[in-house]
C-alpha cells in the first residue's frame, strides 16, 4: 500500500525526484519516473515505444522464483544505441559530403556475454557492424558470429601463431578480418604465416599518438601508452613491407586514444593528428583506405555536462560530427581521398542495456535513541553535554548560524574529553556510552538546522558525513561493480519504487561482502557529487522491501576481473628447493579457450557448427578447397582446446 503524506510532510514530487537524481540527464530517455513513482524502462512493444516499470519487472521475477539481487538486460536499449551510432555517423558524412563510408566495430571485451554478441552481430547486420578481436577466445567468438563480408573483424592485442593463421583462413573464406600491428615483432611473424598460407593479409598498424588525452584512462594514448608503434616505428614497417612488395597490404592506420573520453576538443585534436599521420602513410605508397579511431565516446555516468571521469561535455551527433570534419579538413587540404572511417565504441553501446536491482537488509544508523539519565554522581563531562541538549531542545532561542557552529564545537569538545577520561578510567562504560549517544542527538539536531540556518560548508561539512546511515544491500561491490571499487567509477543509483515521497536519510549502501571496501560512498545527485545518497526511511522490522536500481553497468562489469578479455586462470606450479634443486610440484593447467567461453555462455559445440557452416559455405563458393576446410577446422577446434594466453 502506498504511504500518504502526513501533514508535516514536505511537498514531493516525482519531478523533485528525477531532479535529484538525474534520471533525465544519466538515462538518455531509455529511463524516467512514472506517475505513480516508479522508475520505468522504455522498451519496444512492436512499432510503439512503452514505458515498462522496474518493480513490476521484479515482481514478475519474484513470482517466478527469481530471487534479488538480478542483472537485468534490455537489448532494446543496445539496439537504440547501436542505431545512435551509425545514423549519427551517417548524417554527419551525408552533412558534410563526405566520401568514405562508417563502418563501427564492438569490442567483445567490454561485455563478452554471448547475448550481447549475438544481438549486436544479428541486429547490427544492416549498418555493416563489426567486431573488434584482442585476444584468441575473443577471435573465436567473432568469427563464430560474425559472417557479413562487409563488416570487419579487427584485429587487437599480442598475436601467436595460432591467432593469426585464424584470421588469415578467415580472410580466405571472404570475411574481411584486419591484423592490427601492436608491437615491430608482430610483423615478421605475420609475413611468414601468410606466405606460407598463400594469403596476402589485410595489415593495420597502431600508431602511439603524441597528442594528449584526458579522462582515467589518457595513458591509453600518448607517448607513454603500452601499446602502439611511435612514428619512426611505424616508417620502419613501411619501409619493411616496401622491400617485401607488400605495402599494398598496409590498409589501415588505428590508434587509441583510451576509454571514456570526457572532452571533446581531446577527440578533435586526436583525430586531427591521426589524419595527418593517414596522409603521410598514403604519401608513401602505402594503399590504404581506413582510418580506425579507437574507442574514447564516453557516455554520461554522473548526468553532468563536464569534465570529469564520469561525465561528457558533448553527445554522439557532435561526436560524429566533429570527427568527419577534423578528418576531411586535414585531408582535403593534402588532396588525399576521403577514408573509410572505423571506431571501436563499447562503453557507448552497452552501458545503459543492463541494471543491477538490489535490495536493502538492514540499516544501521548512527543517531541517539536511548534515554539518558544523569545524576549528582555523573561526570561533569557527562553534565555538560546533557546541559548542552536541554539547552538546544527546551530554551526556545532563535537558531542562528552562530549558535548552530557553537552548538556543534562544544558538542566535539566534550565528547573527544570524554573519551579521553574513558582511556585513563575516570569514566565508566555505560556513562561514555551516554555520552555518545548525546552527542549523536546533538548532531543530529545540528543537522535538521544547518539549511535553515544557513551553515552548511566549512567544518559543517563533516556532519553530513559522519550522520550518514549504512544500508545493507544485497550484492557484492566486487562481484557486480568491479569499477567501482577498482577506479572509483561513478554509477548511478536510485530507488526504483516512492519516489513521490521525499527521501530524508543520507545513505552510505555496503554490501554484503564484510569487506571495509565493500560500500558505495560516492554518489552523484541533485548536479553534484556527494558522500552519500538520499533515500527513504524503511521499515525493515515491518518487511518493507526497499529496492534500488544500479544503472549503467552494462559495461565491463560483468566478466572485468576474472575474464577481462576472456583470459582466464592461468597455469598454476608451485616450486621450491630441494637439496639445491628446484622441484616443481602441483602442477595445476589454467583454462582452455572452451572452457573460458562456456563460462559466459557460449555453447563450444555450437561455435564448431556455426564455423563449420561458414567453411562448407566458403568451399561452395569455391574461395577454398575442401582439403583446406578440413585444415582449417582443425585449426579453430585446436583453438578451443588451447590456453587463453600467449603460446610459443
Amino acid at each position: 500500500m502506498e504511504k500518504r503524506p502526513s501533514a508535516k510532510t514536505p511537498v514531493w514530487s516525482i519531478e523533485d525526484s528525477a531532479s535529484l537524481y538525474g534520471i533525465r540527464e544519466w538515462g538518455h530517455e531509455y529511463f524516467n519516473v512514472s506517475a505513480r513513482g516508479e522508475v520505468v524502462v522504455n522498451l519496444k512493444d512492436g512499432s510503439k515505444t512503452k514505458p515498462v516499470s522496474l518493480a513490476q519487472i521484479i515482481s514478475g521475477l519474484k513470482d517466478r522464483g527469481t530471487q534479488l539481487p538480478v542483472l537485468i538486460r534490455f537489448g532494446d536499449l543496445l539496439r537504440w544505441r547501436i542505431d545512435e551510432l551509425n545514423e549519427g555517423f551517417a548524417t554527419a558524412i551525408r552533412e558534410a559530403k563526405y566520401q568514405g563510408v562508417y563502418r563501427g566495430v564492438y569490442p567483445i571485451k567490454v561485455n563478452q556475454q554471448q547475448e550481447v554478441i549475438e544481438e549486436i552481430t544479428r541486429y547490427g547486420r544492416k549498418y555493416h557492424y563489426g567486431l573488434e578481436a584482442g585476444s584468441k577466445p575473443e577471435l573465436i567468438a567473432a568469427l563464430a558470429y560474425m559472417h557479413d563480408p562487409q563488416a570487419y573483424i579487427v584485429c587487437n592485442g599480442y598475436k601467436d601463431e595460432e591467432f593469426i593463421d585464424l584470421a588469415l583462413y578467415a580472410q580466405k573464406m571472404g570475411i574481411q578480418v584486419i591484423l592490427v600491428l601492436e608491437m615491430p615483432s608482430e610483423l615478421k611473424l605475420i609475413l611468414e604465416r601468410s606466405k606460407k598460407m598463400g594469403v596476402r593479409p589485410t595489415l593495420g598498424v597502431r600508431f602511439r599518438l603524441s597528442t594528449e588525452s584526458a579522462g582515467h584512462w589518457a595513458g591509453s594514448g600518448g607517448d607513454a601508452s603500452v601499446f602502439g608503434l611511435n612514428i619512426s616505428q611505424v616508417m620502419r614497417v613501411v619501409d619493411h613491407l616496401r622491400e617485401e612488395g607488400m605495402l599494398d597490404c598496409l590498409r589501415m592506420l588505428h590508434y587509441h586514444q583510451g576509454s571514456q573520453i570526457p572532452n571533446i576538443r581531446a577527440i578533435r585534436s586526436a583525430a586531427t593528428e591521426a589524419a595527418r599521420v593517414y596522409v603521410g602513410l598514403v604519401q608513401e605508397g602505402a594503399r590504404m583506405g581506413i582510418l580506425d579511431l579507437g574507442g574514447g565516446l564516453a557516455i554520461s555516468y554522473d548526468g553532468l555536462k563536464g569534465n570529469s571521469t564520469a561525465s561528457s561535455d558533448y553527445g554522439t551527433k557532435e561526436y560524429c560530427a566533429d570527427v568527419i570534419e577534423a578528418i576531411a579538413e586535414v585531408t582535403d587540404e593534402a588532396e588525399i581521398p576521403h577514408p573509410d572511417i572505423i571506431t571501436e565504441s563499447g562503453r557507448a553501446i552497452v552501458a545503459y542495456c543492463s541494471v543491477l536491482v538490489i535490495n536493502v537488509l538492514d540499516i544501521n544508523r548512527f543517531e541517539g535513541n536511548g534515554i539518558i539519565k544523569v545524576t549528582d554522581d555523573s561526570p561533569a563531562l557527562l553534565k555538560n553535554l546533557h546541559d548542552l541538549w536541554v539547552e538546544v531542545t527546551e530554551s526556545g532561542k532563535k537558531i542562528t548560524r552562530e549558535r548552530i557552529q557553537e552548538t556543534y564545537n562544544d558538542a566535539l569538545y566534550y565528547r573527544d574529553k570524554l573519551r579521553s577520561e574513558f582511556s585513563y578510567g575516570k569514566v565508566r562504560l555505560r556513562e561514555r556510552a551516554q555520552g555518545e549517544e548525546l552527542y549523536w542527538k546533538l548532531l543530529s539536531w545540528v543537522s535538521e538546522h544547518m539549511e535553515q540556518a544557513g551553515a552548511d560548508g566549512g567544518q559543517m561539512s563533516r556532519v553530513e558525513h559522519v550522520l550518514t546511515d549504512y544500508y545493507y544491500a544485497n550484492f557484492s561491490v566486487f562481484q557486480s561493480l568491479p569499477d567501482l571499487w577498482a577506479i572509483d567509477q561513478i554509477f548511478p543509483v536510485m530507488p526504483i519504487q516512492r519516489l513521490k515521497e521525499k527521501p530524508t536519510r543520507k545513505v552510505v549502501l555496503s554490501d554484503i561482502t564484510c569487506d571495509s571496501d565493500g560500500k558505495i560512498d560516492h554518489f552523484a545527485h541533485g548536479c553534484e557529487l556527494h558522500q552519500s545518497l538520499p533515500l527513504h526511511d524503511i521499515d525493515i522490522e515491518g518487511g518493507e522491501d526497499y529496492m534500488l536500481g544500479v544503472f549503467l553497468v552494462g559495461a565491463y562489469q560483468e566478466t572485468l576481473g576474472d575474464l577481462h578479455n576472456l583470459l582466464g586462470d592461468t597455469n598454476v606450479v608451485s616450486v621450491s628447493l630441494d637439496n639445491g634443486k628446484l622441484r616443481y610440484r602441483r602442477e595445476q593447467e589454467g583454462d582452455t579457450v572452451s572452457e573460458v567461453l562456456s563460462y559466459v555462455e557460449y555453447d563450444p559445440k555450437v561455435l564448431v557448427t556455426k564455423f563449420r557452416e561458414l567453411a562448407e559455405s566458403a568451399v561452395t563458393q569455391k574461395r577454398i578447397t575442401a582439403t583446406e576446410r578440413k585444415e582449417i577446422m582443425a585449426a579453430f577446434e585446436e583453438g578451443l582446446r588451447g590456453y587463453t594466453y600467449f603460446e610459443t
